[in-house]
């Protein structure tokens, strides 16, 4: 490419997206008067499960790029296929060896029944179904003014054409596209098939941009989060410090933050809140062994899954050696 592509992804994203359904610990909606069961069951869904399995059903999201085996794509069975007693089972003790969690702590069975329902009545078996993320109802007003980015999202241009060859909307469209639709579209085509991104935890929208509305300057500038996304890089280092660091950064920052603290955009939402590692009662980062197990295991009833399976004993201890020396504060 003429010109280096310095955008980068959330790096835990892609091994994160699995846990990333517990954002729904937050239990404000548990309380929220709803007018019917319908209107329950899809507003239920759209709080708790159009991440994974999208607004219209058919798991077209970002999580479902990496996670495996796949969300569940309701526009492709039938009541039949899917009844509803296994249905109801799957929503509240969730799914073994899977990424779908249960939800009988966050939610009541009514509301189980309600999302399940709305699920089979308006999902299940439609492929038409329109229910669209980017749309006025989710703050997106005017989405037509990301236009000139949606060929480098659709892959209609790749995104390391020869800076040279394109227009100047083009170009536009481009710079549009790495500053405001990269988060979430991170799988543009390019025409070397190869497409290396530096990887950086990032937590908070970038500054402009926003699809609340009206915008939230607090939010959108995201000014209470940006020092807590600056990692700590102790100097003179070991060997398995540095490959702590890197691997914490990819696998724990987006939850804990690059500085440790938890203070992060993310972090901010999560209920219970992520350990903040800095802090002076943070006793099991001097003890390694239970630490290590709680990283395999997860904490049941957090927002901390296992990690098991996708961390080995070595990259865990590496990532608790780089904790040791970075966030140890006596």
């Amino acid at each position: 490419m003429n010109r280096t592509i310095t955008e980068h992804l959330c790096g835990s994203w892609k091994t994160l997206l699995s846990s990333i359904l517990l954002l729904a610990t937050v239990s404000a909606l548990a309380d929220a008067p709803l007018a019917s069961a319908t209107d329950t069951g899809k507003a239920v869904y759209r709080f708790y499960c159009y991440q994974c399995h999208g607004y219209s059903g058919d798991a077209k999201t970002l999580a479902s790029t990496y996670l495996s085996p796949k969300p569940r794509d309701f526009t492709a069975h039938t009541a039949a296929s899917l009844p509803r007693e296994r249905m109801l089972l799957a929503v509240r003790d969730g799914r073994p060896d899977t990424a779908m969690v249960g939800f009988s702590s966050v939610i009541n069975d009514e509301q189980i029944s309600a999302v399940v329902d709305y699920i089979r009545s308006s999902l299940l078996g439609n492929a038409n179904a329109s229910e669209k993320y980017h749309s006025p109802e989710n703050g997106w007003t005017n989405h037509e003014k990301y236009n000139r980015a949606f060929p480098f999202i659709d892959g209609t241009i790749a995104l390391d054409a020869p800076w040279e060859e394109l227009a100047p909307t083009q170009r536009a469209g481009r710079e549009l596209y790495l500053s405001a639709c990269i988060s979430c579209h991170d799988q543009p085509n390019t025409a070397s098939g190869e497409l290396v991104w530096e990887t950086r935890a990032v937590s908070f929208p970038r500054k402009h941009f926003s699809h609340r509305s009206p915008p939230l300057d607090a939010i959108s500038g995201a000014s209470p989060y940006a020092r807590h996304d600056v990692p700590t890089i102790p100097g003179a280092m070991t060997a398995l410090e540095k490959r702590g660091l890197d691997l914490y950064q990819i696998n724990c920052a987006f939850c804990h933050a690059p500085d440790g603290t938890g203070q992060n955009w993310i972090g901010s939402f999560l209920e219970p809140r992520p350990r903040d590692f800095t802090a002076s009662d943070f006793a099991l980062i001097d003890a390694p062994v239970a630490l290590r197990e709680i990283i395999k295991s997860g904490i049941p009833d957090s927002s901390m899954p296992a990690w098991r399976h996708v961390l080995n004993d070595d990259d865990i201890d590496a990532i608790i050696a780089y904790m040791k020396r970075a966030f140890r504060t006596n």
